[in-house]
């Protein structure tokens, strides 16, 4: 049987989180099972008003993709992600061309609150493509590939 793949993040605002990466992804908000918005949805549920924020899934709307899924956690991000997401910014693009795409899509980024860490160019000696390192705005490092 195959198996289904969801990527969880911990993180302190699931929604506003859930938002950063559904631009950045061109995802959306996974629909609630019963009534026509969250808020409905929460109530029927019974869940308290400052649980509300405590959870966020996003989906691909083509359904390619996997499902994005944002729980609060009470700590904070201590220390460098040893898996990360390479956002594949520019696919058959290269050179300057691909690096100002890149460029292109990192100053967007920023401006949803998102930081730039570091812009790496080609590297002929090694074969490596340029990348720019970016982090979300809670902290989670992620790439523009």
């Amino acid at each position: 049987m195959a198996k289904v793949l969801q990527i969880t993040f911990d993180c302190a605002d699931p929604l506003g989180l859930g938002e950063f990466w559904c631009e950045v992804l061109g995802y959306v908000r996974e629909s609630p099972p019963e009534a026509e918005t969250w808020e409905e949805q929460l109530r029927l549920w019974k869940v308290p008003e400052s649980e509300w924020n405590s959870r966020n899934a996003i989906i691909d709307p083509e359904g390619a993709s996997p499902r994005i899924y944002f729980q609060r956690v009470p700590e904070g991000k201590s220390a460098k992600n040893r898996l990360h997401l390479d956002i594949r910014q520019a696919p058959g693009l290269t050179g300057e061309e691909r690096m100002a795409a890149f460029e292109q899509r990192a100053a967007e980024l920023v401006a949803m609150g998102a930081e730039r860490v570091q812009r790496l160019d080609d590297n002929p000696a090694t074969g490596d493509l340029g990348i720019i390192v970016m982090r979300d705005p809670e902290g989670n490092e992620f790439c523009l590939d």
